[in-house]
């Protein structure tokens, strides 16, 4: 029987010698590439294809691996996708989904293994958390921020002011005054800066595409 052609893409040398343990113990898959930058993944696919990919989201070099995800989709639609996270960034579920990856599996909070979630999604399930787990902001935990919080809270780490994120999302700088106290009065914290640098550190709330440009 022919081995499961497997490709990683995780910067986190740790995370990416535990998935290569995993392929290298398993008779059903055959490790391929092991790479830490998505920017150059589907550069890979140019020496051999992958029949699944493990492709990490936010790495260090800035490269995203939800667009690398989507660059390999477009051009190799057979191939699976498992994007992997540590980050508790909420967005990215439906993104991954948007882009056509098969499955979505967290690094430390997931009670299935990789390997499981490896199995299930090569036999055609696509396997997806429920929500992103659950973490503190201060004195706040992360399930009590509403959804419109948490897009107001991803665009203020970019940096921009209130009247900027609220031309951006399409609501008033009173409206974003208003989230932005409530959450102040949630966390605790006591400047808009502070809460913008821990939900950014803990992973809450990031912008790809502003992570791009720095």
């Amino acid at each position: 029987m022919n081995k499961i052609k497997v490709m990683i893409v995780d910067d986190q040398s740790i995370s990416r010698q535990l998935f290569e343990m995993y392929i290298k113990s398993s008779e059903k898959y055959e490790l391929i590439f092991s790479v830490a930058s998505a920017a150059v993944a589907d550069v890979y696919f140019l020496k051999q294809r992958a029949d699944l990919v493990i492709m990490d989201i936010l790495m260090n070099d800035s490269s995203n691996g939800l667009e690398a995800a989507e660059k390999i989709k477009n051009q190799y639609p057979c191939t699976k996708i498992i994007a992997v996270t540590s980050m508790p960034e909420y967005s990215w579920i439906q993104r991954a989904k948007e882009i056509g990856i098969e499955s979505f599996w967290y690094k430390e909070t997931d009670e299935g293994t990789l390997l499981d979630v490896m199995d299930r999604t090569m036999a055609g399930e696509s396997v997806y958390p429920d929500s992103a787990p659950s973490v503190k902001l201060g004195l706040a935990d992360s399930t009590e921020f509403t959804r419109r919080e948490l897009e107001i809270l991803r665009v203020i780490t970019t940096g921009a002011s209130n009247a900027a994120v609220g031309e951006f999302l399409g609501i008033s700088e009173n409206t974003v005054k208003s989230h932005v106290r409530n959450m102040l009065e949630k966390t605790g914290y006591k400047s808009r800066t502070e809460l913008a640098i821990k939900a950014r550190v803990i992973g809450l709330a990031i912008d790809l595409q502003d992570n791009e440009q720095t």
